[in-house]
């Protein structure tokens, strides 16, 4: 996913030769099982020698929601708070009425924002200036 978000950054920076890339905002689903920290050291590492490299990568959690078709239900899934289990886990079930439901938020991830700066040349010296330096 890392390698996936780079080369899109880099394509995108590429029609502004001129920018130099400071920030990548991305949303990550909460049933995408991706973990933040492990993508931004990813991101980090396989960036360190392009020209996007140094930019800081911001991830937002986009919580998961379901839909159900029998109740009518929307909102968070029902989720498994197993006592052996470190974090607990969404499932489609409904909570209001246990039947399947359908995801209707929580599977993107997606590239929200890319934030640059140009880069500003220098202004051209003169033969004369260069004389008196």
């Amino acid at each position: 996913m890392a390698s996936a978000v780079m080369e899109t950054v880099l394509e995108i920076a590429g029609a502004h030769p001129a920018a130099q890339v400071l920030k990548v905002r991305l949303a990550i689903g909460e049933l995408t099982h991706l973990q933040p920290e492990q993508l931004r050291f990813c991101y980090g590492a396989i960036t360190e020698r392009t020209r996007i490299a140094g930019s800081i990568l911001e991830i937002e959690t986009v919580s998961a929601e379901i839909k159900c078709s029998h109740c009518g239900y929307r909102g968070p899934p029902k989720y498994w708070r197993e006592a052996w289990m470190q974090i607990p886990v969404p499932t489609l079930q409904c909570p209001e009425c246990g039947n399947p439901g359908e995801i209707s938020q929580g599977q993107e991830c997606a590239i929200r924002g890319i934030q640059y700066v140009m880069e500003r040349a220098a202004p051209a010296l003169s033969d004369d200036a260069l004389l008196k330096s």
